[in-house]
């Protein structure tokens, strides 16, 4: 596959959406240029892009005959899609076609170099020097049979948008946990993509190696799901130690960040918790859920997690993939709903991950904050309309010191809001409390008598129930 390419060769690609009913010009428009994001996330050189109005994606290509043979002049290809049983059409389906082709209104958003208008035949020089496309992207899901039948097309390596994802989740998982979900991920994409290599003989079974057997493609795809198998036998193992660590941490109060990819989550973890979070202009720069504490340090401490990046037609397989790493959002105390501010379709943005985390089972009874991030790339009047019409959402920006400390004070008075102030008195004969005490709560004051310890402490009403329980207090 392209994708493996190892010579580190800058591959061009041609992007290709296809408008369906339903969708807006500016939807088709945003979702083709985040689709350039992901493409160059992967080391592509975009070279143009294009879009088609279809009534759907069914068919052996999504594409009309006009289309096909237009991006085919940029690939190299015929533009003429091979089939082994030639299909016979008769007047009336070649009148429709032909009525479809000639009403289809075809939206160009490439460069001129890359799709030039007018041209004929006479401008063959012309022709020699556009650059030569290496690959075809899709904005949308292909079907196996799809993607077979636009590489005979175009000559070119065909991808689409799932496929793209996939890869780069596999490029940037770093934890064990995350490289096993993004290899079931990638396996389950795969499986029905394997095709027969030539003719394939059947290997014999049965006593004597007779009869009927498998396929070369029935062997593979069974290994796949032996894998797979084994894959999520690994994963529940690793998640069972999680559940640990979050139950031993569950009596501390957690701030969840979430929102979509690249919406400025691991700067703002990073400024609030001093940590060396990776920060990279990129999508899906991070993938893995991270846990630090909030620094300055409070009493009690408490815990940010920084969870991985939503998108729009995010493969179904990848969300139940990454449900375990969402459960710091499902446990969370607070959520912070980061969105960028300066991305003019931040609110379909944020509607993307309200949907997930729905779905994964965030209930709408955990407390949370819209944040809007990157003020600093808005005017004074596009800040002022958003306080407007956002009047409880904070305004921020990761690069401006005065916001990451009101971020500070706001995470921290949230917390305190809903506290007590106790006295408790600790007998010195009492072991292992102390630690508790002082890790779980704010120590006001601290005075050692004759019998023991008295507090003053400062915490929520359940945590000093539940500690004055289990000690005897």
């Amino acid at each position: 596959m392209l994708l493996e390419n190892e010579n580190n060769k800058v591959l061009k690609a041609i992007l290709v959406g296809i408008s369906l009913p339903g969708t807006s010009d500016i939807e088709n428009k945003e979702s083709l240029k985040e689709l350039e994001r992901l493409v160059q996330t992967l080391g592509f050189q975009v070279v143009g892009s294009t879009q088609q109005r279809r009534p759907n994606l069914s068919g052996a290509v999504p594409l009309g005959e006009g289309k096909l043979k237009e991006i085919a002049k940029i690939t190299g290809g015929t533009g003429i899609v091979k089939s082994a049983v030639p299909v016979k059409k008769n007047k009336a389906k070649l009148k429709a076609e032909a009525e479809q082709e000639s009403a289809e209104d075809e939206i160009e958003s490439a460069p001129a170099e890359a799709f030039p208008e007018n041209k004929d035949e006479e401008n063959e020089e012309q022709d020699e020097i556009l650059e030569k496309a290496e690959a075809v992207v899709f904005d949308c899901e292909l079907t196996p049979s799809q993607i077979t039948h636009l590489q005979s097309a175009f000559g070119v390596e065909v991808l689409d948008r799932t496929g793209v994802i996939v890869e780069i989740f596999s490029r940037h998982a770093k934890t064990r946990e995350a490289r096993l979900q993004v290899e079931i991920a990638k396996l389950k994409y795969l499986s029905p993509r394997i095709r027969e290599a030539g003719q394939s003989e059947r290997q014999g079974s049965g006593a004597g190696a007779r009869g009927s057997g498998e396929t070369d493609v029935e062997i593979d795809k069974r290994r796949i799901r032996d894998r797979i198998a084994e894959l999520r036998r690994e994963i529940a193992a690793i998640q069972k130690e999680q559940g640990n660590r979050r139950a031993r941490r569950s009596e501390q109060p957690c701030v969840a960040l979430v929102g979509y990819t690249n919406a400025g989550k691991s700067s703002l973890m990073r400024k609030l918790t001093g940590s060396e979070v990776l920060v990279a202009d990129k999508l899906f720069a991070t993938l893995d859920t991270t846990v630090r504490t909030l620094y300055p340090e409070t009493q009690p401490r408490i815990l940010i997690s920084d969870t991985v990046g939503f998108i729009k037609k995010l493969p179904h397989d990848l969300v139940a993939s990454f449900r375990s790493t969402l459960d710091e959002a499902m446990n969370a105390s607070l959520l912070l709903f980061v969105v960028d501010s300066s991305d003019i379709s931040w609110k379909s943005q944020l509607e993307v991950t309200q949907t997930v985390l729905k779905e994964i089972g965030v209930t709408d009874e955990t407390p949370a904050r819209l944040i809007l991030n990157k003020i600093d790339k808005l005017s004074k009047e596009e800040i002022q309309q958003l306080k407007s019409d956002y009047p409880d959402a904070l305004l921020i920006s990761t690069k401006n010191e005065k916001d990451i400390e009101f971020m500070h004070h706001f995470i921290r008075d949230f917390f305190e809001k809903d506290m007590l102030e106790v006295d408790l008195f600790v007998p010195y004969n009492v072991q292992g409390v102390i630690g508790e005490i002082r890790s779980l709560f704010r120590v006001l004051l601290e005075k050692y008598e004759n019998e023991g310890i008295s507090y003053k402490i400062r915490g929520k009403k359940e945590t000093i129930e539940k500690l004055k329980k289990l000690h005897n207090l």
